[in-house]
């Protein structure tokens, strides 16, 4: 008889969407779903902390630095 765990798995969110050919991709637009991908000082967190492999970690970094670039979010926490 299997056991039930005392700590059950949550699953892990999601930041991407899908294109109609199945790929993914980080909506440089949509800044409150970048928000939770940085600090409150403006960093971007790590792969560790946000559970991406390297490929995704690089989707999330593009997406943030062309919303900076395109002035939807701040570079420093001075606005944030």
């Amino acid at each position: 008889m299997a056991q039930l765990s005392r700590f059950p798995q949550r699953g892990k969110p999601t930041y991407f969407k899908t294109t109609v050919k199945g790929d993914q991709y980080v909506d440089y637009k949509s800044v409150d779903d970048l928000r939770r991908l940085m600090t409150p000082n403006g960093k971007i967190y790590s792969r560790k902390r946000l559970g991406l492999t390297a490929r995704q970690q690089r989707m999330v970094a593009q997406a943030i630095k062309r919303s900076r670039y395109m002035a939807l979010l701040p570079y420093t926490s001075a606005t944030l």
